[in-house]
Order: structure tokens, then sequence, then C-alpha cells
């Protein structure tokens, strides 16, 4: 990743106002790096499971974590894991505690046979393709208090993809890495 790709994608996280940035982080496919990156430096996180983890556990869950736009944190996971599918983005006025309420409501989904299924929202493979399919109420009940997720664009398409609520569910647009949104000012 060039410095020219990653200010985009800082310049594209960190368009809306008032807002924080926040990222949800899959422990297993960020590996044994996350946990001391979150805990060495001054990053406000919180694991989205509840109660005191196993290591192994601990290790693989998904994080949530407030980004600072010119912190060391954000320059290590642009340069260390954009591409990968490490987690997702989004912006939100709500302080960590809400967030956390918000998003653990759906670490766990029913199917329709009412199986209790672990749902990786997080993995923005799996965003990409769930979110275009709320319809309003859905999205309402997603988005809750975010404004806008972000996730990485697919291999065939690099770049973010935004999703925003509308009246007729979520609509999305997506800023390639060589563009600049100065122009949406």
């Amino acid at each position: 990743m060039t410095d020219v790709q990653a200010n985009v994608i800082r310049d594209v996280l960190f368009d809306l106002r008032d807002t924080f940035v926040y990222a949800v982080l899959d422990g297993a496919r960020v590996g044994e790096d996350l946990l001391p990156k979150l805990t060495e430096g001054d990053v406000e996180h919180a694991c989205l499971y509840r109660g005191e983890l196993a290591p192994d556990l601990a290790a693989c869950a998904p994080y949530l974590v407030r980004i600072e736009k010119s912190g060391d944190f954000l320059a290590w996971l642009l340069k260390s894991g954009w591409g990968k599918d490490w987690g997702i983005f989004l912006a939100s006025g709500a302080d960590m505690a809400l967030m956390r309420r918000h998003l653990r409501r759906f670490l766990i989904v029913a199917s329709p046979e009412g199986k209790r299924l672990y749902f990786r929202y997080y993995d923005p493979r799996v965003l990409r393709v769930y979110l275009p399919t709320c319809n309003p109420g859905e999205a309402r009940h997603v988005f809750g208090p975010i404004q806008q997720y972000l996730v990485e664009g697919p291999e065939a398409k690099p770049g973010v993809c935004v999703f925003h609520r509308c009246a007729t569910g979520v609509e999305q647009t997506h800023r390639g890495l060589g563009e600049s949104i100065a122009h949406r000012r």
C-alpha cells in the first residue's frame, strides 16, 4: 500500500464530521499481532465477546477499536491488513459502550429453521454481500447509531465500499484508491 492510497482511505474513513471511526477486527484473521497492538498502544478497544475468555478464544475474538486518524494503530492496520479481510470500519457519533452493545446484537443470529449461528458480519466479504440485501426495517436495525459502514472493496475492485441507510434500505458507493474525495465536499 502506498502512502497516497493510505491517505485516500483515511480521508474516506474520516469524511463525516462529528463522528467517531471504529473498526471491528477479527482476531482469527489478524492473528497473533492484534492483541499486542491493542495493549501496547493507547488504543481504546473492547472485545465483543462477554466475560473472561480463555487465551485461545481471546486471540480469535472480534474486537471493537476506536480509530484515530493520525494514530500509529491506523497506520499499522492499513499497511499490514488492508486487502486481507481483517475487519470492517464504521462511523458513528455514539461512544464505545453504546457501539459495543449495538454490535454484540449481531454476533449470533437464527437461521430460518431457528438454529443459532455465529454471524461473522465483521468480515468485509460477508458485509459487502449482506448489507445490499437489507430492506428499510432491517437497515434501521443493523445501522442503529451507525451513520455508515466502510469495508475494503473486493479484489476485483480495490478501494473502499461505503454503505449508508436510505429509503429503500442500503445504498452503496465505491471510492477507488486513486480517487480524491475533495470534489465531494
